[in-house]
């Protein structure tokens, strides 16, 4: 069997490692920049052009050129809601009722018969004609003002003019077009009655005979040649009404009231701080095929594709983390005190500190085996040695804390529905936080056997050995639980055959909670070498059936899916299944972990398709892996990410964890919350609205792993 398997996971490596490495080492990750205008400009920029290949900003208040990475200009006005560029590229610029050029020489009313209209678009049809539309129909300015009869009562939202010559207005009331003959309302004769005969937006892409229009709920094109089409919700348009349409080269971008949308081979959707100042769309600039400037109230912001390798990348997760994120040792979460303002980051205690350290750990642990980096050893030795302290602060042989503090820090209390305190160490310099959940316990194996494995030398295997031999020996001689400072159980350290095999309140963690103690147990074999640990091993599987119990590890189907137990269950499938491939229990942990992953597959979490794709032996969606992990985004601030408005998710009607609602299918990476490994990735509306930076640690770990593994 040993050979087979080696044979199998030899053959899927090597030809998973061909695959990756038959493409290019790096890829285009997108980045959100601001465009920072002068202070005196204010926020609200109305217009964006590019004229002669220099950027112009048009705000309520002026005109903004950028020349030499320097703006110019000065405010001029107030109130103004929209601009146009007429044929000799001189801007102008229009409040609710007037119109001035830029320099406020020439200054325009409207007529009396408009003094109740609204100044919504302007379009200069020639050098001399001046079109205008507003909230009651059409007008034109030639020297003198006329109004268009067949736009009476319509509100004018755009204007463009097509390859042959002919106007088109998109109004509140059909589609109209002006032909050299005769006005002609589309909506009267051809447009699907689906539109509603509501119109947001025009554009004519480059020198192509189309029309391209935003409707209530789609956008579609108009051309020439019959080749017509239009998006929908069903056709993955994220979102409308389209109020604003941009084009490059075969790049489209839409703005809404509520978010930009990117269309290229795919649909991409900006929404929320960590793309924009403000949802509100006012206009789009593209200025590459790499970079588009957008508009908002609250500013500009620039996203732009950056050319990078999955090493830079990793590189800025490790410059983040060491800069915000390492709290005397332990790696987790910061806080911002002011929402996004990375100045006022700060770290505090977390309930889990010891899990997600450990995270770090493993992470720097496999950086270290493929690249041999001095700074990567460093690290992992230093965490190591930040996990060992978790469990002698305690005094209490075996058991670690979830956090640690000095004696003088302040220190945050726990804010679970379990409650947990703050204990003093023996000798009275720390401070520890008590009922240590198995989530420790899985994180700590996990990690310092890999580090075991891959970075210590032997001097600190020996220190590894001797916390291993520490940890179970607490949990055997306790009769498999975790006992507390109080000399009780905590809530989650609880490994008993009697509770996991025969209490209803046990049922749902029977399966999980064997496969942890069960991998607790090859690892400390491995590790230290006792046959306890293996006659502890085999006594639990005989006696009480602990790896049949693994089949059921992942509880689902009738019953809710946990995504917070998704990372006990697959660290504790990586211990297990690489110290038991030998063993005779394996093809029932192969089992475990093929059902888990039906049920995880979907979520596209990268880890658990790695550890699913060296477990098994095959490629378990490694190019979703990879595609989740190029997308990731480098922002880390746990933004408030909406997407319960969007027209392209299909909600399901089971509700998520919690009564939250969800969708049928993952939100994909950067339009979704930062935290992915223990969190619904299917769930609407997320993130902590900007009080909190990640650590980056959800793609170091699956990177690393997989370049171990030969996989990237």
């Amino acid at each position: 069997m040993r050979i087979k398997y080696l044979l199998a996971a030899f053959i899927i490596v090597w030809n998973v490692k061909s695959f990756a490495q038959s493409g290019s080492n790096s890829f285009l990750q997108e980045i959100k920049t601001d465009i920072l205008l002068p202070e005196n400009a204010g926020k609200n920029v109305i217009n964006l052009f590019s004229v002669q290949n220099t950027p112009i900003a048009v705000t309520e208040n002026g005109v903004y050129k950028l020349n030499n990475q320097k703006w110019n200009g000065e405010p001029i006005g107030y109130g103004f809601r929209t601009a146009a560029i007429d044929l000799k590229e001189n801007i102008w610029l229009a409040t609710d009722k007037t119109i001035q050029n830029e320099d406020g020489g020439m200054q325009i009313s409207l007529p009396n018969s408009a003094q109740n209209d609204t100044i919504l678009y302007m379009f200069w049809e020639n050098e001399k004609t001046l079109l205008v539309g507003t909230t009651n129909g059409l007008f034109s300015y030639n020297g003198g003002w006329s109004k268009i009869t067949e736009t009476e009562g319509k509100r004018v939202n755009s204007i463009v003019k097509d390859g042959n010559n002919n106007l088109w207005l998109a109004t509140n009331d059909g589609l109209l077009k002006r032909t050299a003959k005769e006005w002609i309302n589309l909506d009267d004769v051809l447009m699907t009655t689906g539109t509603k005969r509501s119109y947001f937006s025009l554009n004519k892409p480059g020198l192509a005979n189309e029309i391209l229009f935003g409707g209530l709920f789609s956008v579609g094109c108009i051309a020439g040649n019959g080749n017509n089409w239009m998006w929908s919700g069903a056709d993955g348009l994220p979102f409308g009404p389209v109020t604003v349409i941009r084009t490059f080269n075969k790049t489209f971008w839409f703005g809404t009231e509520k978010g930009a949308i990117k269309k290229d081979e795919n649909w991409h959707y900006y929404l929320g701080k960590r793309w924009l100042p403000d949802d509100i769309i006012n206009d789009i600039l593209p200025i590459n095929d790499r970079t588009v400037w957008i508009a908002t109230p609250q500013g500009i912001s620039q996203i732009w594709q950056v050319e990078m390798t999955f090493d830079e990348k990793a590189g800025i997760y490790e410059e983040v983390i060491a800069k915000r994120h390492n709290r005397r040792g332990l790696v987790n979460i910061s806080h911002l005190t002011v929402p996004g303002d990375l100045t006022t980051s700060k770290t505090k205690n977390e309930d889990n500190d010891g899990l997600w350290t450990s995270v770090y750990l493993a992470a720097e642990c496999f950086r270290y085996a493929v690249t041999k980096d001095a700074e990567a050893r460093e690290n992992a030795i230093k965490t190591y040695e930040a996990l060992e302290h978790l469990e002698t602060v305690t005094g209490i042989q075996g058991l670690p804390a979830r956090s640690y503090a000095l004696a003088t820090d302040s220190v945050e209390q726990s804010r679970s529905p379990h409650p947990k305190k703050w204990r003093p160490s023996p000798d009275g310099k720390w401070q520890w936080l008590d009922d240590t959940s198995s989530d420790e316990i899985v994180g700590h194996i996990f990690a310092i056997s890999i580090f075991y494995d891959l970075v210590a030398d032997e001097t600190m295997k020996i220190k590894v050995k001797n916390l291993c031999v520490r940890t179970m020996d607490h949990i055997i001689d306790n009769n498999f639980h975790l006992i507390d400072y109080d000399g009780l159980p905590t809530r989650w350290g609880v490994w008993h055959p009697d509770s996991i095999n025969n209490s209803t309140n046990w049922a749902y963690e029977k399966g999980l909670y064997s496969l942890e103690i069960l991998s607790f147990l090859k690892a400390a074999i491995h590790i230290t070498g006792n046959p306890k640990y293996e006659k502890t091993y085999q006594m639990l599987i005989q006696k009480h059936n602990y790896a049949e119990n693994t089949v059921q590890a992942k509880m689902f189907g009738p019953f809710e899916n946990s995504h917070s137990d998704d990372i006990l269950t697959y660290f504790s499938y990586y211990t297990l299944l690489r110290y038991a491939n030998v063993d005779a229990y394996l093809p029932l942990y192969i089992k475990s972990l093929e059902r888990t992953w039906a049920v995880s597959q979907p979520e596209k979490i990268p880890a658990w398709n790695i550890i699913t794709s060296i477990l098994l032996a095959k490629d378990c969606d490694l190019n979703v892996a990879l595609d989740e992990l190029q997308k990731y985004p480098i922002d880390l601030i746990d933004w408030k990410m909406e997407n319960s408005h969007r027209w392209d998710l299909h909600e399901d009607p089971i509700v998520a964890r919690g009564g939250n609602r969800q969708a049928t299918m993952p939100i994909p990476t950067p339009e979704n919350e930062i935290f992915r490994w223990n969190t619904n990735p299917r769930q609407f509306d997320t993130g902590n609205g900007g009080l909190r930076e990640e650590t980056g640690t959800y793609f170091l770990l699956p990177y690393w792993m997989g370049r171990y593994y030969g996989l990237f």
